[in-house]
């Protein structure tokens, strides 16, 4: 009887470990850069709409920018759900609060434990959101210590042992086995911000995109989901990027990796917007049809 219910937790577990990793597989939308209202709070539906017209599955939802964001969260969720739109939530690690910024992701500051907790309660109510993340987590590897990210993570998945966790992890980190086999297990999947590093820094050569994904891939496992991260919006040292580098990236990151974000959500009628708008209308349009088979 003891090793028939051990067999049964162990199937549990990797059926949970799959659901997580699903959720993070096929997502193509936006990330951070919400439509603000004269108040600073998120205009809800003005963005519910934007990723509709969009075709946009998937919304990254950046805690960070005005105190009331994760109240904004919790008014866009059932809206998101409506829409078929799958929602992440992203915080911002140390090297991004203060004193070094302005703002905190509140109101649970760097109180990572608090976070995962109040995330696996809203996805029990709020199942459209799938996933949770951290910013440059790979910037902030002394605080989130395999240790302490496994005391995190255990937390939430205690109560929804199926919402993923997918931080924000640069080249080389992302590609180097010995971080790999540290957070083997505690990661289900990364989001990777493409910037040619494995060569020399700079947002306006798409041409690494495939070989720094086998790269990850080789690291982490080639069912390890891995979401290409786009610079549609200037870096503070790389500077701006082209259209037709927001184009490249995002077509070469769906041939070869899960999913593909566009940071930041692109503002309405402008050239990376309609980018944007072309490819994820042609991946919903391939989507629909595989699904119908």
């Amino acid at each position: 009887m003891c090793e028939f219910r051990a067999v049964a937790a162990d199937r549990a577990a990797e059926s949970q470990v799959a659901a997580r990793a699903d959720a993070l597989r096929g997502s193509w939308g936006t990330y951070a850069g919400q439509p603000r209202q004269a108040d600073g709070r998120v205009n809800v539906e003005q963005l519910v709409a934007e990723l509709t017209e969009l075709r946009a599955n998937t919304y990254h939802w950046l805690i960070w920018t005005a105190a009331t964001d994760w109240d904004d969260l919790k008014l866009f969720l059932p809206r998101a759900r409506e829409r078929g739109i799958r929602v992440w939530a992203c915080l911002v690690p140390p090297t991004e609060s203060p004193p070094r910024t302005k703002n905190f992701s509140e109101p649970f500051k760097l109180d990572y434990e608090r976070w995962a907790v109040e995330f696996a309660r809203l996805s029990l109510t709020e199942p459209s959101l799938v996933a949770w993340s951290i910013d440059d987590f790979s910037h902030n590897l002394k605080t989130f210590t395999p240790e302490r990210l496994h005391a995190v993570l255990d937390a939430a998945r205690q109560i929804n042992p199926r919402l993923a966790f997918a931080p924000c992890v640069y080249f080389p980190n992302a590609a180097k086995a010995d971080v790999a086999r540290a957070y083997a297990g505690l990661l289900d999947g990364l989001l990777f911000p493409y910037r040619h590093e494995s060569q020399k820094a700079n947002l306006t050569d798409a041409s690494l995109v495939e070989v720094e994904v086998r790269a990850i891939k080789a690291a982490w496992g080639a069912d390890f989901p891995v979401i290409v991260d786009v610079y549609a919006t200037a870096h503070s040292r790389l500077g701006a990027s082209a259209v037709d580098y927001v184009r490249d990236v995002m077509v070469a990151g769906h041939r070869c990796a899960d999913g593909v974000h566009v940071y930041t959500h692109p503002r309405s009628g402008s050239p990376k917007h309609a980018v944007a708008r072309q490819l994820f209308s042609e991946w919903s349009a391939e989507s629909s049809t595989k699904n119908r088979r």
